[in-house]
């Protein structure tokens, strides 16, 4: 297939176009190079730097493309909360250009990069795909909307559509892996400490309900993730929307990924422990089921020192880089 994919020079969209690239696609890569880097696209992909809501049109209507692959967006909870009309128009306004332009062409296929941030906070979990949607911050709220249009747009005009909702995606994968100016994310922040880029790692809350107090997330590794794109493209439906929820089943508490950092790096992380954060839950698993089922996806790497070990050696090969930003 001929494939589109819009964000493919940041951390999940560069890995796909990677795996969908080892599967015998053709990959069009379009990046604005906002947060993304240009030598995470993969070298077997056509780059076209830009915005894309102004180029992905002109892309799809000249190009006869199979389908496409929707990982650009707006991705900071913090800042969704102070600058919403950034995630409101850059999200869910550049989408819906998006989906016009895959309309005009009769590009058929369509999976998007969800969240499982448009759940909100969960009444249980694991989280399945019929829970409310009660996102409480602007960025879940804009990707909902988002699998909102995608739903008319497959029941109006026959698009063949999978939104794939996830938490925390961790790992490295094909010598891709996570590379942000701001990172937020856990397994890469304690992993700088490990490497000297940060003093210490702040454990938000350890008064939760759980083993040893700190909060349990779930934790999928880049390679599966990405295989669950590949599914999700191949096994697409005419007129259909799919969403799936993706995680390893299991959760890890931020203790525990602490020390499966200090286990895998064989060194000492200061952590300093930190009051809860306004909105966190205690508990956010994933139920992977339905993917399961329905896509034959299966995740193969859900131990946790394998997804740390493939982020250490990623954040290694950066080693200069991280310690200029700092």
């Amino acid at each position: 297939m001929k494939l589109l994919v819009t964000g493919g020079a940041g951390y999940v969209g560069s890995v796909c176009a990677q795996v969908l690239l080892e599967e015998g696609n053709e990959v069009v890569v379009v990046d604005d190079l906002s947060t993304g880097n240009r030598d995470a696209v993969p070298g077997g992909a056509e780059f076209i730097e830009g915005d894309v809501a102004d180029v992905a049109g002109a892309l799809l209507l000249g190009g006869g493309f199979d389908g496409v692959l929707h990982f650009a967006a707006q991705s900071l909870v913090g800042e969704s909360v102070v600058a919403p009309e950034k995630y409101w128009y850059g999200n869910v306004v550049k989408t819906l250009d998006l989906l016009e332009a895959m309309r005009v062409a009769g590009t058929p296929r369509l999976v998007f990069s969800s969240t499982a941030a448009t759940y909100g906070e969960p009444e249980r979990t694991p989280i399945t795909e019929d829970a409310p949607t009660r996102p409480t911050n602007p960025y879940g709220a804009s990707k909902l909307a988002i699998d909102h249009a995608i739903t008319s747009y497959a029941v109006a005009h026959g698009l063949a559509a999978t939104s794939l909702r996830y938490f925390n995606v961790a790992g490295a994968y094909g010598g891709f892996g996570e590379n942000r100016v701001v990172e937020t994310h856990l397994i890469p922040l304690v992993l700088q400490v490990a490497l000297g880029v940060r003093e210490k790692i702040s454990v938000f809350g350890t008064d939760w309900p759980t083993k040893d107090g700190t909060a349990i997330r779930d934790y999928i590794h880049i390679r599966d993730l990405a295989q669950a794109h590949v599914l999700a493209m191949q096994s697409a439906q005419a007129s259909t929307h799919r969403i799936y929820n993706l995680g390893s089943g299991a959760g890890f508490t931020v203790r525990e990924v602490i020390s499966a950092c200090e286990r895998v790096t064989g060194r000492s992380i200061e952590a300093q422990d930190a009051p809860r954060r306004a909105g966190d839950p205690a508990v956010l698993i994933a139920s992977s089921d339905n993917a399961i089922a329905d896509l034959g996806w299966q995740p193969q790497y859900t131990d946790i020192d394998k997804i740390v070990s493939d982020a250490w050696e990623f954040t290694r090969s950066l080693g200069d880089r991280l310690h200029a930003r700092a």
